[in-house]
């Protein structure tokens, strides 16, 4: 863990185009899955609300959307220094991650293609969202005179292999809470334009209503597949990952402050407002969902991230390895007492509160 706490450094692969962040626990990852199983799966159950979700895939309200315009037509020299490197490594984990989606949806529509169309269709429209994304983002990066090299990421990346059921529940949360991220940002921007400090920020509106669909699709798969919603098994897994991706947002994002303080947050208040929302859209669909108001909630993830601040400062330090590793020691257990504290606050009963099984 402690690798995932230092700031890294934006290497060069060569001129102006840098070598992807050092993979950790807390950068995007890129996935596979079985494929055989996802061929297999009978969509019928939900295939109305999902045919409709198809239109509209198809209506595709964003194909004129990301086309930079005469914002960008000038020098970005003013940001500059430190504020410089954290919008760059913004652009390069954003784009990192749209990058991921995109693979990952390409290969699942080419895999299912011939044996499950409607659930193929679904995964190639949503693989052109993330295209967009990423080449949008990648090009962003140029106004800065650097780009990320999309072919050597495909390459020099490890893939981690998910069960269909552990993509759902995982891509599920992590395009709802890219929705709240980007439309958090957008309406703070809309009501402080003195911090639009890069024109980016004003295709969020609109950019996030692709997260909120991708979301969407995987709510109707889900449902569409009863076994990854009922009974003890799923309500134990949708709070491994809703508690996952809320603590890895909140430990990656205190270690990038200054980003978010640059757009006139504070950044507490930004991790608190997006977690939030994110449990209560997760709340309509999953069966149980995180209290995140409970007391010790917070105070575990603060916890967290002082252990981390702590195992950086050693792995900064240079004592020999094995010091490193027995100093390290206690922060590591202190964080795992922490997440296990955190999965088993009581969760909120989403069955019980809406009166019916999902």
């Amino acid at each position: 863990m402690v690798d995932s706490l230092k700031k890294p450094a934006l290497q060069e692969l060569r001129p102006g185009t840098l070598t992807p962040s050092k993979e950790t626990i807390l950068t995007p990852r890129f996935y596979t899955t079985d494929f055989e199983e996802m061929a297999k799966m009978d969509m019928s159950v939900n295939e109305e609300e999902l045919s409709a979700l198809m239109e509209e895939f198809r209506a595709d309200y964003n194909r004129h959307h990301f086309v930079r315009n005469e914002l960008f037509d000038r020098s970005f020299d003013h940001i500059s220094g430190e504020a410089r490197k954290l919008f760059i490594e913004f652009l390069e984990r954003s784009c990192t991650a749209e990058f991921s989606g995109f693979l990952l949806y390409k290969e699942l529509s080419r895999k299912l293609k011939e044996r499950n169309p409607l659930l193929a269709e679904g995964f190639a429209l949503m693989s052109r969202d993330e295209a967009r994304h990423a080449g949008f983002l990648n090009k962003a990066m140029s106004d800065f005179n650097m780009s990320l090299d999309l072919g050597f990421l495909t390459k020099s990346r490890k893939y981690t292999f998910f069960k269909p059921k552990f993509i759902f529940y995982a891509t599920y949360i992590s395009e709802k809470i890219g929705y709240w991220r980007y439309i958090t940002i957008y309406r703070h921007l809309e009501q402080h334009p003195e911090n639009q400090l890069y024109p980016i920020f004003n295709f969020f509106e609109n950019w996030c209503q692709d997260e909120n669909r991708h979301g969407d699709f995987f709510d109707a798969v889900m449902r569409a597949q009863p076994y990854t919603l009922t009974g003890l098994k799923s309500r134990l897994w949708c709070r491994f990952f809703l508690l996952s991706v809320f603590v890895t947002m909140y430990l990656n994002d205190m270690q990038r402050t200054g980003f978010y303080e640059m757009l006139g947050f504070t950044t507490r208040d930004f991790e608190r407002e997006v977690i939030n929302k994110t449990n209560r859209s997760a709340g309509k669909v999953f069966p149980v969902i995180i209290d995140v108001d409970h007391p010790g909630f917070y105070p575990s993830l603060e916890t967290c991230v002082s252990n981390n601040e702590k195992l950086a400062t050693i792995g900064a330090s240079s004592a020999p390895a094995p010091l490193k590793f027995l100093k390290k020691l206690p922060y590591y257990a202190s964080t795992v007492t922490q997440l296990l504290k955190l999965y088993f606050i009581k969760p909120i009963d989403m069955e019980k509160i809406h009166g019916t099984v999902l």
